[in-house]
């Protein structure tokens, strides 16, 4: 017999990844429920008009999922949305990551989620199973590049740091979790090619950062939630960091920069940015305009995405946990630039 599938909360549906996320969980027979701000508070009045989301709400609906008003200032709505379910999935807004804390707090209260069972979490999986209990874990927002794992704490303004500080909340509370590591989404940057001030590739001339041979990890949005579907009844990726690391997707900027010329039939002339140069420029930027250069530093001079190795590190690798899931590369990504 099929085991029940987990029920599923989205919280930040209506964002671009959240709303992947929610389809993704609806097309895969998880019951989902997705957070719906309360049009009545002061902070969500204006988006309740947004047409936008409102599109998204009535999709979601109609296909399937169900809507509990709530928000994550609001701790009694919480604790009543996670009541309902059996796993947690937050996607919400870079800015707003320590805003979880309040929701960290709501799971730990419920209880609904176990208590963290370190060398037996496998085992304690298969008797849930076994007893027809679904394990339940939370899936914080992060969706990029380890926090753990970044070497540029002197240049973010915390913006890595605040996922480390909710992720230790996550473990200190004895919650299990997947962290889901997809280093990049691909229409961040990659539109203009990691030109800064351009939104569309080059056409005559391109920087390249550092010795341009140090690669990052790019994946579609849509992609990185299918996969994060795949892993809400995974006891393999149980109190684990799931990377993606597709092949075909592991670009430095000299592979990026090649495999546009092949695509316009035409070389470009070639701007080499040192680390020195690059550094100087983030100092000299205000933030937070300085921060699509602070991102291409750790990508392609520090090897944020690429310097460890996935296995050694305690991880997981998406793709290999899920071979049959299909996405789409840069190649393919690239000629929707053309």
């Amino acid at each position: 017999m099929e085991k029940k599938k987990s029920k599923v909360l989205i919280i930040g549906g209506t964002g671009g990844l959240g709303f992947h996320l929610a389809q993704l969980s609806l097309q895969s027979s998880h019951p989902t429920f997705v957070l719906n701000r309360d049009s009545s508070s002061v902070s969500s009045s204006s988006s309740s008009s947004d047409p936008t989301r409102q599109q998204k709400i009535h999709s979601l609906s109609t296909a399937g999922a169900t809507l509990l008003k709530g928000s994550l200032e609001d701790e009694k709505s919480l604790i009543e949305a996670v009541k309902q379910v059996d796993v947690v999935i937050c996607a919400i807004p870079s800015k707003q990551v320590l805003h979880q804390k309040l929701l960290i707090r709501a799971i730990k209260q419920v209880g609904c989620i176990k208590v963290h069972f370190c060398i037996f979490d496998f085992l304690f999986y298969v008797l849930c199973i076994h007893t027809g209990k679904i394990f339940q874990r939370f899936i914080p927002s992060e969706f990029g590049a380890d926090p753990d794992r970044t070497q540029i704490s002197d240049l973010d303004h915390n913006f890595y740091s605040r996922r480390s500080e909710i992720r230790r909340l996550i473990e200190n509370e004895g919650i299990p979790y997947t962290y889901i590591c997809c280093n990049l989404f691909m229409s961040y940057f990659l539109p203009s090619l990691f030109q800064p001030g351009l939104n569309t590739p080059p056409r005559d001339k391109v920087m390249i950062f550092g010795d341009g041979n140090t690669k990052g990890v790019f994946v579609k949005d849509s992609d990185v939630a299918a996969f994060t579907i795949s892993t809400l009844d995974d006891p393999r990726t149980l109190n684990k960091v799931l990377y993606l690391r597709p092949p075909g997707n592991v670009y430095s900027m000299n592979e990026l920069v090649d495999a546009w010329e092949r695509k316009i039939e035409k070389k470009l002339e070639k701007i080499y940015v040192s680390e020195e140069e690059l550094l100087k420029k983030i100092k000299e930027t205000k933030y937070p305009d300085n921060m699509e250069m602070v991102f291409i530093y750790s990508i392609f001079i520090k090897g944020d995405h690429t310097y460890f190795d996935v296995e050694s590190s305690g991880g997981v690798e998406g793709t290999k946990l899920y071979p049959h899931l299909k996405y789409t590369t840069i190649s393919r990504y690239l000629d929707t630039l053309l």
